[in-house]
C-alpha cells in the first residue's frame, strides 16, 4: 500500500510504502493469537491431566480398601475355622480320654493341658517364635481376673465332658452364647442385630427341648455345664477387654494364665486325692492311651491359642458360637464316642433345632460383605466396638 505525495519540484511525486509494517502488525496478531491458543490448550491439558490424576488416586485407594478388606475377611474366617478345628479335636480326644479309657481325674489332665502351655510357651520364646513381657510385679493385677476363668474353665468344661454324653454336652454349652451376648451388651457396650439374636434364641430353645427328654439326666454333669458356660462367657469378653487394653499380648495372657494357674490346679489334685488317682492308673503302659493322654495335653494350648486369635480377629460372642457351632460335628459323633448317649425322638429334635439355629448364625456373621459397623452400638465409656 502506498500514499501519493505531492512535490514542487519537477512536479513529481513520491509515495510511502505502508506494506512492511502492516504485514509486521498483522503477523503480530496472528502470533498472538496462536500463543493465546496453545496458553489455553495448556491449561484444558492440565485440567484434564489433573482430574485424570485424581480419579487414578481414588480408584487406588479403593482398591486398597477392598484388598484391606479381603485380607480381614481371611483372617476373620480362618481364625474361626482354626478355632473350631481345635475345639472339636480336642473335645472327641478329652472324651475318649475320660470316658473310653475310664481315666479317673479330669483335675489331672487340666493340669496336664496347664503345663503343655507352659513348656510350649516358654520354649517358644527362648527360641524367639514368641515374644511377651518378662513376669513382673503388677502382671497379674494386669490380667485379672483372667487366670481365675482361664483354669477353672478348664477344669468344670473337663468335668462336665467326663459326666455327660457328648451330644447333650454340646446341647447344654449352647447356654453360653446367651450369657457372652448380655457380658457384651454389659461390659462392652455391644448389641448384637436382630438376626443374631433369633439364632441366639432359637439355639438356647432347641438346648431346652434337648434337655427335657434327657435319658442320661446327670446333676453333676449339668452343673459342671452351666458353671463351665458362664466361664466361657466371662473369658470371651475380659479376652477382648484385656488385648485391646494391655500390652501383654495374646502369648502373654496364655502363658500367665497357665504359670498363675498352675499351683493352684496342682494343690487342687493333691487335696482331692486325684493326683493318687491319676499315678495309679493301670493304662500307662498301654502307648495308644498315652499318646491321646499327651495329644489332649497339647491340644489344650492349640485350643488356647486358637479362643485368643478368634477373639482378636472376630467379637466374644462369635469365638462362642464357632465354638457351639463346632458341635454339629461333635453331636452326631457323640452319639458312637463313648457309648453312653441314649437316643429319644424330643431329644434328637432339640438338638437339631440347636444345629440349625448355629448355622444360621454362622450365615448371618460371615456373609462376604457385611460392614462391621452395620451393628448398632450402645454408648461404651471405650467408644468402641468388638
Amino acid at each position: 500500500m502506498s500514499i501519493p505525495r505531492g512535490g514542487n519540484s519537477g512536479g513529481g511525486s513520491t509515495s510511502l510504502d505502508l506494506t512492511p509494517l502492516l504485514d509486521a502488525s498483522n503477523n503480530s496478531d496472528d502470533s498472538d493469537q496462536e500463543t493465546g491458543g496453545k496458553s489455553n490448550g495448556g491449561a484444558q491439558l492440565n485440567n484434564s491431566s489433573s482430574v485424570s490424576s485424581k480419579e487414578l488416586r481414588s480408584s487406588h485407594r479403593d482398591r486398597e480398601r477392598e484388598e484391606a478388606d479381603a485380607a480381614i475377611f481371611v483372617k476373620k474366617v480362618g481364625s474361626a475355622l482354626f478355632y473350631g478345628i481345635a475345639s472339636f479335636m480336642i473335645t472327641v480326644v478329652n472324651k475318649t480320654v475320660l470316658t473310653s479309657y475310664r481315666f479317673p481325674s479330669f483335675l489331672f489332665l487340666s493340669l496336664g493341658q496347664l503345663t503343655a502351655s507352659i513348656i510350649v510357651l516358654g520354649a517358644g520364646k527362648r527360641l524367639r517364635l514368641v515374644t511377651y513381657p518378662p513376669l513382673q510385679r503388677n502382671t497379674f493385677a494386669k490380667i485379672f481376673p483372667l487366670p481365675l476363668i482361664f483354669g477353672f474353665n478348664m477344669i468344670f468344661g473337663l468335668g462336665g465332658t467326663k459326666a455327660l454324653s457328648l451330644p447333650m454336652f454340646a446341647a447344654l454349652r449352647r447356654f453360653s452364647i446367651l450369657m457372652t451376648m448380655l457380658l457384651e451388651l454389659k461390659i462392652l457396650g455391644v448389641r448384637p442385630t436382630t438376626a443374631v439374636q433369633i439364632s441366639v434364641y432359637a439355639m438356647i430353645g432347641g438346648a431346652l427341648i434337648a434337655a427335657s427328654d434327657d435319658l442320661s439326666f446327670n446333676m453333676q454333669g449339668y452343673t459342671y455345664v452351666m458353671i463351665t458356660n458362664a466361664l466361657t462367657a466371662s473369658n470371651g469378653v475380659f479376652v477382648k477387654k484385656k488385648l485391646d487394653t494391655s500390652e501383654i499380648g495374646k502369648y502373654g495372657l496364655m502363658f500367665y494364665n497357665s504359670l498363675f494357674m498352675f499351683v493352684p490346679a496342682l494343690l487342687l489334685n493333691y487335696v482331692t486325692g486325684d493326683l493318687q488317682k491319676a499315678i495309679d492308673f493301670a493304662s500307662w503302659n498301654d502307648p495308644a492311651f498315652v499318646v491321646q493322654f499327651l495329644l489332649s495335653c497339647v491340644m489344650g494350648f492349640i485350643l488356647s491359642y486358637s479362643t485368643i486369635l478368634c477373639t482378636q480377629f472376630n467379637s466374644a460372642l462369635t469365638t462362642t458360637i464357632v465354638g457351639c457351632l463346632k458341635n454339629i460335628c461333635v453331636t452326631y459323633l457323640g452319639m458312637f464316642i463313648g457309648g453312653d448317649y441314649v437316643f429319644s425322638w424330643l431329644n434328637c429334635i432339640g438338638i437339631n433345632i440347636s444345629v440349625m439355629a448355629s448355622l444360621l448364625y454362622t450365615y448371618v456373621t460371615f456373609r462376604r460383605k457385611q460392614a462391621p459397623d452395620k451393628q448398632a452400638h450402645l454408648p461404651s465409656s471405650r467408644g468402641e466396638s468388638v
